[in-house]
């Protein structure tokens, strides 16, 4: 029996920015360990330096690649196509047959076609990436894409568009599932599109680019990771078409701690697995995608916690109850399952950090009524403290608190609202479940703060389940009053711990 070629590891290219060749070599520098080739953005450069391009890959000392990206394709080249034809031509026509002097690769666009440069490119060993950019809109015939860029067979095809959806994303992975080579470059740019970096290997890509943090801001729309983040977090080197794919799905989801908490623990369980981000704004496309490129577990956020239950056929006792899930699995026979780990890691967090073993006797203000509402309300229920749950739709907090006979309000709406009284009488401990504040770090206004028109009085406990930033504005306000507070990092933790142990069997 033959054996099956496997594909290659794909490579990390760090693309560099910088106004000089000296800039662009001191983050080479920082960042060689991590990386396989070099991306010369000569657009990116001053005119000056730019008479100095062909230095680059003997300084470089590693494999480089060419490219001059004009405007309309997301570059900063705007001195017309005759120059740019000239500058090419100048560092082709200078080539070295000593090949370390050389530019391995060379970025061609697909209506750019100068045949001598494309000659000289052949006759000396540097490969034609022939590339299309659509930063705009998505592309969906990847395959015959594909086959419409390849002019010779020194190329490499590269496609790289701009997402609308997560399922944009999705058909990339399911067209790239037919492709039976490696000779090619698949990317899906912004944040809909980490996925596609992330699981190169999986779209059988040659290569993938990242940038240096220092310049990532350069390139911001382009969705491209640091290559530390991509090989320290997410074991890039490691993943192959064996792998088993976690990942966490929420919206906008724009930060989380989740994939370093599990790419940690694969790794020390020496585990070939890979847990990801997958941005949705609803819940059908992320499962569309799980469902696509067979992710086994995925974690579920906000906004997904409650539309998750319409598309899973079993749901633990605990989920029913809460009405709400934060995790998926898969199982062997292809079923989605649903649980709920947010009561329990919270539950442990709240009590640790209080120092108390039951919520009996406390009156706890709880903030939103959305699905880490349901977990949390379950949570001080099971633990018989009493609670008013405030939301700013107040059917809403009804139809939590009526669950599980609590009180219900609405969010006070100035100093002098009715709400504020029942505020003052649930503040032993307020907990604040909504994304209100997330990645904030601005002072407390009405706007990041849901709790605003409460005046501290330093006896409060205040559990904030955001954990980007560490202090929250609502957090801030209680601190400066004098109260106790704590995030959700511990929260988190608790909770991935428990999924981890539902992913995989083992224990963290």
């Amino acid at each position: 029996m033959v054996e099956c070629c496997r594909m290659q590891t794909p490579k990390i290219c760090l693309t560099l920015t910088g106004k000089t060749l000296e800039e662009d070599l001191k983050i080479l520098d920082k960042y060689r360990k991590y990386i396989d080739v070099a991306e010369l953005r000569a657009d990116f450069l001053t005119e000056d330096e730019r008479l100095f391009v062909k230095r680059f890959p003997q300084l470089a000392g590693l494999p480089c690649i060419l490219t001059i990206r004009r405007v309309k394709d997301g570059g900063q080249f705007k001195e017309g196509e005759a120059s740019r034809t000239m500058l090419f031509a100048r560092n082709l026509a200078l080539t070295d047959d000593n090949n370390p002097k050389n530019f391995d690769y060379i970025d061609f666009e697909e209506d750019f076609h100068i045949p001598c440069l494309q000659d000289a490119a052949v006759a000396f060993g540097t490969k034609v990436i022939r590339s299309f950019h659509d930063m705009k809109n998505p592309v969906r015939n990847i395959r015959e894409r594909l086959e419409t860029l390849k002019q010779t067979g020194f190329e490499i095809p590269k496609i790289a568009f701009m997402p609308h959806t997560l399922d944009d994303v999705t058909n990339l992975f399911e067209e790239a599932e037919k492709l039976d080579d490696d000779n090619h470059i698949l990317i899906a740019m912004g944040p809909l599109g980490v996925p596609s970096r992330i699981l190169s290997a999986k779209l059988k890509n040659y290569l993938t680019f990242t940038s240096p943090t220092e310049t990532n801001s350069k390139v911001s729309n382009l969705g491209h990771m640091d290559p530390v983040t991509l090989t320290e977090t997410y074991h890039f080197k490691s993943i192959n078409e064996d792998s088993s794919i976690f990942g966490i799905t929420g919206w906008p989801l724009e930060a989380t701690s989740s994939p370093a908490l599990h790419n940690s623990g694969f790794e020390e369980h020496h585990m070939n697995s890979v847990y990801i981000p997958v941005r949705a704004e609803s819940f059908e496309q992320a499962f569309h995608f799980a469902n696509a490129v067979g992710i086994k577990g995925m974690s579920v956020t906000v906004p997904h916690k409650e539309a998750v239950l319409e598309r899973v056929l079993y749901c633990e006792e605990k989920v029913d109850t809460i009405g709400a899930s934060n995790t998926i699995v898969r199982a062997a026979d292809g079923m989605w399952k649903a649980y709920n780990t947010d009561a329990t890691g919270f539950a442990r967090s709240l009590l640790e950090f209080t120092g108390l073993t039951t919520l009996a006797g406390k009156k706890v203000a709880i903030i939103g009524a959305g699905g880490a509402a349901k977990a949390v309300a379950y949570a001080v229920k099971k633990h018989h403290g009493k609670a008013c749950i405030f939301n700013r739709t107040v059917a809403k907090a009804k139809e939590l608190a009526e669950k599980y006979g609590f009180e219900y309000a609405g969010l006070p709406a100035d100093p002098y609202d009715e709400n504020l009284k029942k505020a003052k009488k649930y503040n032993n401990i307020i907990i604040q479940t909504t994304s209100k504040g997330m990645g904030c770090r601005e002072p407390a206004t009405a706007e990041n703060d849901p709790w605003f028109y409460y005046k501290f009085t330093g006896k409060e406990i205040v559990f904030d389940i955001i954990y980007v930033p560490e202090t929250t504005p609502i957090m801030a306000r209680a601190l400066e009053a004098g109260c106790r507070i704590c995030n959700g990092y511990d929260m988190l933790r608790y909770q991935g711990y428990e999924q981890f142990e539902l992913f995989t069997g083992e224990k963290y």
